[in-house]
Formats: structure tokens, sequence, C-alpha cells
């Protein structure tokens, strides 16, 4: 009997070898204006939610989860990145069903959940780096804080049932290299990331780390916090998924290495090389999901997207 798009997802993330297409999702579809002319739910400002009827938010709900549907089976992709808005946790966990109850098991579901410190915004760096160096043990307290109140949250949303896994979304690096120099990363970020994982793992859940830029100076720090997968694997940093792939291929999943600054701003030819790469370079022995090196964001020309999924049909075929 043929695997559900989720299996097969599933099946990729546990590096099982697989037969036909190989599997394809990507974090977010922000096209969806351009697509079937509705909002992207994480664009919606809902600020009068409370004054809504609970008929209008309904209403809201549903096209949300509609919307999330129509991408995946539009697109090919076998996984969903839920964007619940508002992102209470009730209306997290009415999301979920919403989508269950349109698509049963078909997909594999997912939902942010790093708790782990990032790169900070331009207006926290200078405090965050000086928290860093002058009471760098209140800090450890507050990222194992971070840790406890994810896996708390992650255990309401395992008993309520239907997610799948966490997309682990905190960013740590820049096109030249990591916000923290390896030492530092390893002291604040790489045990909380491994405790939030192992975590997860040990409800079941799946969970994929992703970061944009040049990871290669903290790569195997990534892998040792022992992920499922691997999201990004940004080739506009310098990242080569075939070194990535050699080093520690049989040991997590990849995803990604589709330039996706060559969608927006290189020839055709450029972006059917970049996705022919990212197949040639991540299939082989399995452990591979095809998918751009960070999103399908606002601005980008709809046809370029549906470019590199040619490539990915007729090349992203497992014998």
């Amino acid at each position: 009997m043929p695997l559900t798009p989720r299996e097969r997802f599933i099946a990729a993330l546990e590096r099982r070898p697989i037969q036909g297409l190989v599997p394809h999702f990507e974090l977010v579809f922000f096209l969806t204006m351009e697509a079937f002319g509705k909002v992207h739910p994480s664009q919606r400002a809902f600020n009068k939610w409370d004054q809504m009827e609970e008929k209008e938010r309904e209403l809201h709900r549903r096209d949300m989860a509609d919307i999330a549907v129509a991408t995946a089976e539009r697109f090919g992709h076998s996984a969903i990145f839920l964007h619940p808005n508002p992102n209470s946790l009730d209306e997290t966990c009415r999301q979920i069903d919403l989508v269950r109850e349109k698509t049963g098991r078909r997909y594999f579901l997912m939902l942010h959940g790093d708790a782990t410190f990032g790169i900070p915004s331009g207006n926290r760096m200078e405090a965050f780096v000086f928290r860093l160096a002058d009471e760098p043990e209140k800090m450890k307290q507050e990222a194992e804080t971070r840790i406890r109140q994810a896996l708390e949250r992650a255990e309401r949303l395992r008993a309520h049932g239907g997610l799948d896994g966490f997309a682990l979304c905190s960013d740590y690096c820049f096109n030249t290299g990591p916000f923290l120099r390896p030492a530092m990363f390893a002291e604040f970020v790489t045990p909380y990331l491994a405790k939030l994982i192992q975590g997860y793992r040990d409800m079941g859940f799946y969970a994929i780390k992703h970061t944009d830029g040049n990871i290669m100076p903290i790569l195997d720090q990534l892998a040792q916090a022992n992920p499922h997968a691997l999201h990004s694997l940004d080739p506009q940093a310098g990242v080569d998924i075939a070194e990535v792939k050699r080093r520690y291929g049989d040991r997590v999943c990849l995803i990604g290495n589709v330039n996706c600054g060559l969608l927006d701003t290189g020839a055709d030819e450029e972006c059917v090389e970049s996705a022919r790469y990212a197949l040639q370079h991540g299939m082989p022995g399995g452990g591979y999901i095809f998918s751009t090196s960070n999103c399908i964001y606002t601005g980008m020309r709809l046809a370029r997207y549906e470019l590199i999924l040619d490539v990915w049909r007729n090349e992203g075929v497992y014998s």
C-alpha cells in the first residue's frame, strides 16, 4: 500500500529508504495572495479578536486551515508548518484539530518550538552580549527556564494529540558565521538545545532544527544535539549540502539547500542548477527532504517556485 505524504516525510526524517518522489515542504509559503487570493495567516492582524463574535472567529479559523491544506495539496508538500493566529494554546489546538478534520493523518503537522537563544534583535543585541559577559549564570538559568516552559507546552500539546513535531526556528548564524563563537555557543546554547530536543523525542515528537547562515563552525554541535533533521543548509552562506551529507548524512536528515536568493534575483538556469545540485547530493542513501534554503517569502515570483518544483518532480525520484 502506498505511503501517505506524512509517512514518507517521517521515513525521510528517520533516514529510511523510500521509493518514488523525494518528500518536499516549505517552512513557510507566503505567496497565498498570489496563489489563492488570501492573506497568509501569519500576516493577519487580529487586534479586534476579542471583539469578534464566535461565529466570525470560526470563519477565520477555518479559512486559515483551508489555506494550509490548499498549499500542501497544490504544491505537493508532505508536511504543514502551522501558523496559529492568535497564537494561544487554545487557538493552536483548534488549528491542529481543523487541519486533521480536513485531512486526517495525510500530512505531517508541526509547530514552531524553539526556546534557545538565537540572534537578538538589533535593539537588544548590546544588552544581550553584556549579560552573557556580566551575568553568565543568570543567563544559563534563563535558558533552563525557557526550555522547561517549552517542554511544558509540548506536554499539553501531546496530551491534546494530532501534532507530529516541532520546527526549532531560532537563528544562530549570519552569512559570515555564528553570532556566538563556537566556545560560547557550546556554553549558552548547545546543552539547552540538546535538552529541548531530547525532551521532544521522549514525548514522541520529531524535532527539525532550522537556522540560516553559515553553520559550518557549529555544525558538529548542532549534530550532537541530535535533531531528526537540519533545515536551511544555506548556500548563500557557503553551506554545501555535499559536505554536510558527507559528514553527518548517516546521523541526521537534511532539508533544504536550494538557493532562495536565486529564486528572487538569479536566472532561470541558476535556479534549476541549484535545485538539481541539492537533489543530486541530498538524495543518495535517503534522509533528504527537498526545500529551499529559507522559505517562499513575500515578493518572490510564484513562477520561480514552480520552476524548481518541475526539477523536483522530474529529477527527485528514487528508482
